[in-house]
């Protein structure tokens, strides 16, 4: 049983999916997207998400005036993205888990709520250090509401209204990422770069109150019942947390602290995997993994993000060297938020006509296209060796997107899609860390060289070069892993985007062993529809 808004239950269907209608007398309990309250409570996960999204990247911009204000060094600044990226990653699927034991709302609202004390924190800092603690602490807040907008959206609307309501809270959580290096750019170059953190307070009150007022409740019971993989998610947080801080510390730390921290990193992984495997349940069902088609798109998810958060940090940070202010080094990433804004639904479209093989393999070539161009950048940059390059490179992303998004999904059981979203959310964000905190000393870049134009432009250059490689490497995978299984299921008309597609088509599913057609589930009496349940 699942529990929504006033305490009323309603039945979940095959492999615990709420089932598509209300039961008799629960009239008004799920959302009409249309109405007052609906686009209220859409507002209010779309805006906590975006504002969670946005302050991971918006911070890139503003790192050069931090370092300089607070006399921090590279390895720091790179320790302020990283802390943020490392609890978020780390801790987005124990997010998940407990909105699902202790209410889907209230989860969210305390992470809204405990994202905009870490925010107000951070524009209080007066060292680089008490600015990455608090950086984690704020990803922590970031992992507490990121899972639960989807989770509110999913169990909160009505089946026909769920899609649509997807499409809009996945499409501008894309806007507000690549929004976030024009904003912190406005930010820094009008005010200061504590209001980078500061303008969260606001937005955060906004969202708390939309949420609690129009997002109704729900829980799953049988979810709370069950125990708690604690032991898996302390070894997923040891793993990632040891891994990153060897990295990043692995041009100043001693070379035998650098391997132990590798070699613990590594048994723990190793670990996790072992528990996971019999755990019951299990934190991250390792089940999923013996799906080519899952297992193949999110390791092209970690090559490819990788490479985007590391794009997104180099060359913020070129352009600053090259005498840009932060504004107009923000401006750069315009190309990326029209390209999300008007070309992910027709990428989508075409997945759903083609299957997501050929789209994830031409759009990570087409982003490695991007970053070679991106190479003109240099000391005296203008904005003809910019904008071609980002251009290219963002065209690449808007193809990729929503058919590598589809793909997890419909490459996973009913049951386990907010596992399987959850897994791919952990790993785009472990990509982007790793990154960050690899690439810098990779190519040479240490202390204040970010400082300095001639060594940063030899640092970036060959940051880019990796970069291509990884995006290479990932359309590789791409076109051996997703075949043409890795198609969205499901029938019915070609949505909007695929995200609408996969999230339409999990209320359309026959129940196992079932041959019926796939017409969607029809309630009776409150029991779950049996074989053949007409429309």
């Amino acid at each position: 049983m699942v529990r929504v808004d006033d305490g009323r239950e309603g039945s979940r269907g095959a492999g615990g999916d709420p089932v598509g209608e209300p039961a008799a007398g629960e009239a008004g309990v799920l959302l009409d997207r249309q109405s007052t309250r609906g686009r209220l409570a859409l507002a209010g996960v779309t805006l906590g998400t975006g504002v969670a999204i946005l302050d991971g990247t918006v911070v890139n911009v503003a790192l050069r005036t931090i370092g300089r204000d607070l006399g921090a060094s590279l390895a720091q600044l790179q320790w302020v993205v990283n802390g943020y990226l490392l609890a978020l990653a780390s801790l987005v699927l124990v997010a998940g888990s407990l909105g699902d034991r202790f209410g889907r709302r209230r989860t969210y609202v305390v992470g809204v709520v405990w994202f905009a004390a870490a925010s107000a924190l951070c524009a209080l800092a007066q060292t680089p250090t008490q600015l990455v603690a608090l950086r984690v602490l704020q990803g922590v807040g970031a992992a507490l509401l990121t899972p639960g907008a989807l989770a509110i959206i999913q169990s909160s609307f009505r089946p026909a209204d769920r899609a649509a309501a997807i499409g809009t809270w996945a499409g501008l959580s894309g806007v507000a990422a690549a929004l976030g290096p024009l904003v912190g750019g406005w930010i820094v170059d009008t005010t200061t770069w504590r209001w980078v953190f500061g303008i969260n307070v606001p937005l955060c009150a906004v969202v708390v109150a939309l949420t609690l007022h129009a997002a109704p409740e729900s829980l799953d019971p049988e979810e709370r019942s069950q125990p708690f993989d604690l032991t898996g998610a302390v070894l997923a947080v040891l793993a990632l947390g040891t891994l990153t801080y060897a990295l990043t510390a692995s041009r100043t730390a001693p070379l035998w602290l650098v391997v132990g921290l590798v070699g613990v990193a590594l048994a723990c992984v190793v670990a996790f995997v072992v528990v996971e495997r019999r755990a019951r349940p299990a934190l991250v069902p390792m089940s999923l993994f013996a799906s080519r088609v899952f297992s193949a798109a999110n390791g092209m998810t970690l090559l490819v993000y990788g490479a985007l958060g590391a794009v997104t940090l180099f060359v913020v940070l070129q352009l600053q060297a090259a005498g840009w202010t932060a504004l107009a080094a923000g401006l750069s990433s315009v190309p990326i938020t029209v390209a999300l804004m008007l070309l992910s639904s027709r990428a989508a479209a075409f997945a759903d006509r083609v299957g997501p093989r050929l789209p994830m393999t031409v759009g990570p070539l087409v982003c490695a296209a991007g970053a070679l161009l991106l190479l003109r950048v240099g000391e005296e940059a203008t904005w003809w060796d910019v904008l071609p390059g980002m251009v290219v490179f963002s065209l690449g992303l808007a193809t990729l997107v929503s058919p590598l998004t589809a793909a997890v999904l419909a490459a996973a059981p009913d049951r386990y899609a907010g596992v399987a979203s959850g897994v791919n959310n952990a790993v785009a964000r472990g990509g982007s860390l790793l990154a960050v905190a690899v690439l810098p000393p990779l190519v040479g870049l240490t202390g204040a060289d970010y400082l300095d134009p001639v060594l940063m432009t030899r640092g970036y250059r060959a940051a880019l070069l990796w970069c291509a490689g990884l995006l290479v490497a990932g359309a590789l995978v791409s076109w051996l892993g997703v075949g043409r299984e890795g198609s969205p299921r499901g029938s019915g008309p070609p949505s909007r985007a695929t995200l609408e597609h996969v999230a339409a088509s999990r209320a359309t599913r026959p129940l196992p062993g079932c041959d019926a057609p796939r017409h969607p589930p029809r309630r009776t009496s409150g029991r779950s529809p049996g074989c053949g349940a007409g429309p």
